[in-house]
């Protein structure tokens, strides 16, 4: 794998990550980058990839890093309220979002002048970890879709696969031994020239995320060498939380019943 040059200067929270957790990631895992040069090398896009792990934005960011780009995040405004965690995020130009109110809409504001300023934004349009039991990708959210409709800005899709050896989905004690293995594989950019140009009516964009979401789990069918459900997993319709774990709410239940 070809690293590239970043395409601008590094800010000092940037130093400090990259210095202190590529070494670490480069020790804890070994990984295979495929096609991250269709990441373009300068320019507003978007990074869309599948969530199967907590520590996904430290790995995506490791690759979308290698290939020559400063990662911007649509982070979950709780990690903010840290008076140094939210320092150190705010200096990376990393953007707020609270998820499920009507102030996300500040984070769509935010992403689209980023966009505009020619930055990189990592979005994983699912939302959250993905509540498929087999880790496919589940239904995505319209956050990704929105943001391409109203800058025109080119989409990445992602498949990646491994992250959840090292960090299973909610749980909180990394697996480092034995060493783990992280594929990523980038495609080409999804094809929304036609929504682009069309009126952004809410049908639309569901078109545009169902083609993001598709574009992802192709690619996350290539590194995994398998296929897919047919029907990606809807969280509404299956009655499950949109954020959060989605075991809390069946560990209370338990509890209540041996407390009976």
């Amino acid at each position: 794998m070809r690293v590239r040059k970043l395409e601008r200067k590094r800010g000092w929270a940037f130093v400090v990550a990259a210095g202190i957790l590529k070494p670490t990631l480069l020790t804890a895992t070994s990984r295979t980058w495929i096609d991250g040069e269709k990441i373009p090398a300068s320019g507003g896009c978007i990074v869309a990839l599948n969530h199967i792990s907590h520590v996904d934005p430290l790995l995506s960011a490791h690759f979308v890093y290698d290939h020559g780009r400063l990662p911007r995040y649509l982070a979950k405004s709780s990690l903010f309220s840290n008076t140094y965690l939210g320092g150190f995020l705010t200096s990376a130009g990393q953007i707020p979002v609270e998820r499920l109110t009507r102030n996300a809409i500040g984070a769509y504001d935010a992403a689209v002048r980023a966009i505009g300023e020619g930055e990189c934004i990592v979005i994983y349009p699912e939302g959250t970890l993905t509540r498929d039991p087999d880790l496919w990708p589940m239904k995505g959210k319209t956050g990704a879709a929105r943001i391409a409709l109203a800058t025109g800005c080119p989409v990445i899709p992602v498949g990646q696969w491994g992250a959840q050896e090292i960090l299973p989905p909610y749980t909180k004690t990394p697996h480092l031994v034995p060493r783990k293995h992280v594929t990523m594989k980038a495609g080409d950019p999804v094809d929304l020239a036609d929504l682009v140009a069309a009126p952004h009516t809410p049908e639309a964009t569901a078109v545009a995320t169902d083609r993001i979401m598709a574009a992802i789990t192709g690619l996350v069918e290539d590194v995994r060498g398998g296929t897919a459900p047919a029907v990606r997993l809807d969280p509404r319709q299956r009655g499950l939380r949109e954020i959060g774990n989605p075991h809390d709410d069946e560990d209370h239940t338990r509890k209540r019943k041996r407390s009976r």
